[in-house]
């Protein structure tokens, strides 16, 4: 088998949704395809803070950001963060219209301070793999600093938004549509309609970080296989050679997807490895 290049998605993927410690089972599977000479890269909406308790892993780089920071072991082949404006013109717009949000750099998450109360007033909302991670994020206090120690100095990367109605998202759509897509999940628990979604730099996505790293390391993309579970994934699954989506994830996914693997908590990864022949 030639070499592969995989892209793992970390929240409802590689680990449960808020986690940092993937199945042993994810582990054995990982360090037996790099065994056999294949590279095993993150590829997450999570910023470089955020991913990197997932680092001691050894794995062989990074697409954080949604695509906005791409590593190849220690180097950086590409890093793209909002301007200043842009941030500050999302968060005003979002913010006038009753929204919640959390700013991404590279360093740190920043949130709202009333967040963690949005996301326990809508607690029945299941079964959407980012709401929980931030639930879990929140609740275990990982490192989400409250968004008045953001002074609009440290480069953004992404804007994650949270909200009851799609019309709050309208004025800044109007503002920001051009230059972003708004990446919003699909609402799993109708009871619940607690929206959330991502304001993603249209000059990159998890495809294009995909892309960047086959160019670097020459590899085609026919031999690269990427696994997720949301709609933020959706850019992966539709460049990648092979794509999988996990049982645990979003139905819209698995119908773009090559391959639905059993979910997250029932060693998916691991099984997938081994159908594929990556691992033994």
């Amino acid at each position: 088998m030639s070499t592969k290049l995989i892209f793992l998605d970390i929240d409802g993927t590689l680990t449960e949704a808020g986690s940092n410690t993937p199945p042993d089972s994810a582990l054995r599977a990982i360090r037996s395809a790099q065994a056999k000479g294949h590279k095993v890269f993150l590829c997450s909406g999570r910023n470089y803070a955020m991913l990197s308790p997932l680092l001691k892993y050894g794995f062989d780089g990074v697409v954080a950001s949604a695509g906005g920071y791409v590593t190849v072991g220690s180097e950086v082949i590409y890093d793209h963060p909002m301007t200043a404006d842009q941030a500050k013109s999302a968060l005003d717009s979002l913010h006038a219209e009753g929204g919640f949000c959390t700013v991404e750099t590279k360093g740190a998450t920043y949130g709202d301070e009333d967040l963690g109360s949005f996301l326990a007033d809508n607690a029945g909302a299941k079964g959407n793999s980012e709401i929980e991670r931030w639930r879990k994020a929140l609740a275990e206090s990982l490192n989400i600093r409250p968004m008045s120690e953001f002074d609009g100095t440290d480069p953004v990367y992404k804007v994650v938004i949270m909200c009851l109605r799609d019309e709050q998202l309208a004025p800044a759509r109007n503002l920001l549509e051009k230059d972003f897509d708004f990446v919003i999940q699909e609402i799993s628990d109708p009871a619940h309609p607690c929206l959330n979604g991502e304001l993603i730099n249209r000059a990159f996505d998890k495809g294009r970080g995909v892309l960047r790293v086959c160019e670097y390391l020459g590899v085609p993309v026919e031999d690269t296989i990427g696994f997720g579970d949301s709609m933020n994934d959706i850019e992966m699954i539709r460049t990648v050679g092979t794509s999988v989506c996990m049982a645990n994830g979003s139905k819209a996914l698995q119908k773009e997807s090559d391959i639905i693997c059993p979910a997250v908590t029932e060693d998916g990864l691991a099984k997938a490895f081994k159908d594929l022949g990556l691992s033994d």
